[in-house]
């Protein structure tokens, strides 16, 4: 009898605790945002669009000139390759490869990784996204919003309130755990 007193009573009591921490809980309010609505409707971002797709077409263009420079090469090598001797077509087949490498050299100095693009996107785009990041987190500060999800593409957390973080709770936990796996192991 004395047993399930206490155990009835360790239910309420668990219980209470439960109904405490509920409505915790649910007051922490999250939200979502679409980014690439957000971005079509800010003037700046277009414009800045505008004039990478400039760039882009402007660098593609003169990229492509210049492979069709290497091809002409090519073919005419190919026409007087027989007629040639053998210093001469080095020289020619020397000529064409070093120009299909500047070609291919602009080619990754206009878009590649770090490129004059990614320059110029970085330079243009980067401080409009701060923009809207700093806009979300204010409106997220000021409705009391705990988390802010992007659900433009796969979703992203834009905002997280730091009270809410337990990555040092998770990185104390993982201590204890490594802590305790290491003097067991010895």
């Amino acid at each position: 009898m004395k047993k399930t007193k206490i155990q009835l009573i360790s239910m309420v009591v668990a219980g209470l605790l439960l109904l405490a921490f509920v409505p915790q809980a649910h007051a922490q309010k999250s939200a979502f945002v679409n980014t690439q609505y957000i971005l079509k409707n800010v003037p700046e971002y277009t414009d800045a669009q505008d004039v990478l797709n400039s760039l882009s077409k402007k660098w593609q263009a003169e990229i492509a000139e210049k492979h069709k420079e290497v091809s002409e090469m090519y073919k005419k090598y190919q026409a007087e390759a027989v007629l040639l001797p053998a210093d001469v077509k080095k020289k020619r087949e020397d000529e064409i490869v070093n120009k299909d490498n500047a070609v291919k050299a602009l080619q990754k100095q206009y878009f590649g990784p770090g490129g004059q693009l990614f320059k110029k996107r970085e330079e243009l785009i980067k401080p409009i996204q701060e923009k809207v990041y700093n806009a979300i987190e204010t409106v997220a500060t000021t409705e009391n919003i705990a988390f802010v999800f992007d659900k433009a593409g796969s979703p992203t957390l834009l905002y997280g309130n730091p009270k809410y973080d337990i990555s040092d709770a998770v990185l104390d936990e993982l201590g204890k755990v490594m802590q305790t796996n290491s003097s067991g192991s010895r």
